[in-house]
């Protein structure tokens, strides 16, 4: 895949060079070279399967957790490879947040939740709890609905507000990157408008990263979009010409419907 050439004005913030993934012997992701731009919402495209949640996941080391998977690569954030063997996960895990496919709220109050990554944090200064609380909750867009059962269980939510206050739970610790793992695909569409309308409010102060396996989707919410096919990066570009002028005549096949 040829090299995209960003406009001067947009800093990179994660850069991936030669990035190779195995599952065992299996090779899930193969030569993923890309830049993350900050301050803009890039979407992550391409049939099931094709590695999108798994290069997703390399970002803030999720896949550390697998089981027999092996990574060769260099992932920089902020110009510090993440991958260095004395880099602090936890560091990076409060620098990239992760928002999940089903929204995961934690059996406890809606307040709890947003607090929780200060809490473990060590932080117990009541005054600042509630003042993150407030803040995460209306960065979130879900203040208003909220504000007056912040000691309810966040189980009593719906579906969308649950997905928010994941939201509100990831931005709370104020990290610089917000990872989204297809946050729509179990919402209906009034919840699945107002999550969009979210993320397009978020990138004003955080670099937005989704996986989405709806194209229109992408197209609403992104910038710029990458195409992955069968573990490789095929086109990454605007998300305007992507979808109207590509490159490649495989994501030209795959936007127009002939296979994925």
């Amino acid at each position: 895949m040829a090299g995209y050439k960003f406009p001067k004005k947009v800093q990179p913030v994660i850069t991936v060079e030669d990035l190779n993934l195995f599952y065992s012997e299996k090779q899930a992701l193969k030569d993923i070279n890309l830049v993350i731009p900050a301050n803009k919402v890039t979407a992550f495209i391409g049939p099931s399967g094709c590695g999108k949640s798994t290069l997703l996941r390399c970002f803030n080391r999720m896949n550390d957790l697998v089981d027999k998977v092996r990574i060769e690569c260099k992932v920089r954030l902020d110009g510090e490879d993440i991958y260095a063997p004395n880099f602090d996960v936890i560091t990076l895990r409060r620098k990239v947040g992760m928002v999940f496919q089903k929204s995961n709220p934690f059996p406890m109050s809606i307040f709890e939740n947003v607090v929780y990554g200060l809490r473990i944090g060590g932080v117990k200064n009541k005054a600042l709890l509630e003042e993150t609380a407030e803040k995460s909750l209306k960065g979130a867009a879900l203040w208003d609905e909220v504000k007056d059962r912040l000691h309810e269980s966040a189980l009593g939510l719906s579906g969308g507000q649950m997905q928010r206050l994941c939201i509100a739970r990831a931005i709370a610790i104020n990290p610089e990157v917000i990872l989204m793992d297809e946050p729509c695909s179990a919402l209906d569409p009034i919840a699945t408008a107002k999550v969009e309308n979210l993320i397009h409010e978020l990138k004003d102060q955080y670099t937005v990263v989704i996986v989405t396996h709806n194209m229109q989707q992408a197209g609403r919410v992104a910038d710029y979009t990458a195409f992955l096919f069968m573990g490789e990066l095929i086109e990454f570009n605007d998300t305007q010409t992507l979808f109207t002028n590509p490159a490649e005549t495989k994501t030209e096949d795959y936007i127009t419907g002939r296979f994925g």
